[in-house]
């Protein structure tokens, strides 16, 4: 099962990407670990927060968020955890969704964690995280509370893929330059 759900997403990945020319699964790379998770969560599944969650606390050298809307207080909380023990956290997120001072793209650069935020676009509207260079999440799950509790949402983590996390990388770090500081507010 495992082998064709892993076929399944290449082929939904690399198909569009193979047209540009990107290898996102490099030859020497082993299968990749997929996990999915839905909000609200269903029977028997991992629920979308508490994978995100999963890949933020297992995170040991840095995590790379790109996020549209940000209100989510334990996602906010879990990075700040992982800066505290050592991981560079780095947060790049849609100005429009998060012009308030009390978004949790706030909070988390008034507690010490680099943000920025793109106006480059209508809707700067990615959702992903890259995590210690060989993890993606990624999916239609904004990192926020309604996201949980009343919006139907998915999540697909992606692990033991470097080719894609550079992929990913890549975006995230095109994002991150062309993006404003968020400077602490209080």
């Amino acid at each position: 099962m495992r082998k064709y759900l892993y076929l399944a997403l290449v082929m939904t990945i690399a198909t569009p990407a193979m047209a540009v020319g990107i290898p996102l699964i490099a030859v020497n790379d082993k299968a990749p670990i997929l996990t999915v998770g839905y909000s609200p969560a269903t029977t028997g599944q991992a629920s979308a927060l508490s994978i995100v969650l999963s890949a933020i606390n297992g995170a040991k050298r840095n995590v790379d968020v790109a996020a549209y809307s940000f209100t989510s207080r334990p996602i906010a909380a879990a990075l700040v955890s992982a800066k505290n023990r050592g991981v560079s956290v780095r947060v790049v997120a849609d100005e429009k969704a998060n012009n308030s001072k009390y978004t949790a793209v706030t909070y988390l650069a008034n507690q010490g964690v680099p943000v920025r935020l793109d106006s480059q676009y209508a809707i700067m509207h990615n959702k992903f995280m890259v995590v210690d260079g060989n993890t993606v999440q990624t999916g239609s799950f904004n990192y926020t509370a309604s996201a949980v509790s009343r919006n139907a949402e998915n999540v697909l983590l992606i692990q033991a893929a470097p080719a894609l996390a550079r992929n990913y990388q890549t975006e995230f770090n095109r994002l991150w330059n062309e993006s404003t500081v968020l400077n602490r507010r209080y």
